[in-house]
């Protein structure tokens, strides 16, 4: 199985930029998928993404989960 983010905006929209760390291959699980979001956040909010939605095998698994910190 493979599970992919989809990086968006807040509102669920494609994300205008994208950093280049974030095309990546598919992940072999959605333990490692949710690692890779967990580690990488701060620099995906930096590029411009806003929220991400995770997809195993081209279905919707949950999102848009926004990045942002908590206020």
């Amino acid at each position: 199985m493979a599970w992919t983010w989809i990086y968006q905006n807040e509102d669920g929209s494609p994300s205008p930029s994208l950093p280049p760390e974030a095309v990546v291959t598919p992940f072999p699980n959605q333990a490692d998928a949710e690692a890779y979001i967990g580690q990488t956040w701060e620099e995906l909010l930096a590029g411009g993404v806003q929220a991400v939605t995770l997809y195993e095998e081209g279905h919707e698994v949950y999102g848009p989960m926004s990045i942002k910190p908590a206020e």
